[in-house]
């Protein structure tokens, strides 16, 4: 309160911010055409846009996160994070209102992925339930306090596939165009473009109960 008392520039400020998103309107809308053809196309139980519209929380989550990315880029307090965090409780998406995110993304199913704020996804992504896109660790400064404006989260290149319960962290960790990453995966090294990442296929035990059992 006794910054915002010292600033007066508040009025100036606010005015700017909505400015700026009146402005990104049109490329907002844009994008999320390409977001719903994205989720259309991507998942066969999807009957019509309007479903994909109505009904999808991965594309609700988008919808909220492409406006308060603008607002965040402003440097809006509080309200991007408000929104970030509306959608969370809605949907289970979790996307911090700083990540960066090309056109064409689709979430299916969606519930319990995180996206952190350095974050930067390419175009035509798509990601499954579960996914994880964190840091792997918190840099602190001398004090022991964690050290801010620094990149922590990966970097996932153009028509790249995720799927469910992967785990990629850190901010030097690169996941290349065209890309597939097998479910439950755990990476926090960079991978190049065109690669294929899982795990190796475990052995299933099957015991056949006794009839007297």
């Amino acid at each position: 309160f006794d910054r915002c008392r010292e600033c007066h520039d508040c009025t100036r400020r606010a005015e700017a911010a909505v400015n700026r998103l009146l402005d990104a309107l049109p490329g907002i809308q844009e994008i999320l055409q390409e977001d719903m053809r994205a989720a259309y196309e991507g998942d066969p139980a999807a009957r019509s846009i309007m479903e994909v519209v109505m009904s999808y929380p991965g594309f609700h989550a988008i919808v909220v996160h492409r406006i308060a990315h603008v607002l965040y880029a402003a440097e809006v307090p509080l309200i991007p994070r408000i929104m970030s965090e509306q959608a969370h409780s809605q949907t289970g998406i979790d996307i911090h209102p700083g990540a960066t995110i090309g056109p064409g993304f689709f979430i299916d199913h969606g519930t319990g992925v995180v996206i952190g704020e350095t974050c930067i996804i390419g175009r035509n992504v798509k990601l499954y339930q579960g996914v994880t896109l964190g840091a792997k660790s918190f840099p602190k400064d001398a004090q022991g306090n964690p050290i801010k404006g620094i990149k922590r989260h990966p970097e996932v290149g153009d028509q790249v596939t995720i799927y469910a319960g992967a785990t990629i962290l850190g901010g030097d960790t690169l996941i290349g165009a065209g890309s597939e990453i097998g479910g439950n995966v755990w990476l926090t090294h960079s991978v190049p473009p065109h690669s294929k990442v899982f795990n190796q296929q475990p052995k299933t035990v099957i015991v056949k109960q006794s009839e007297s059992g």
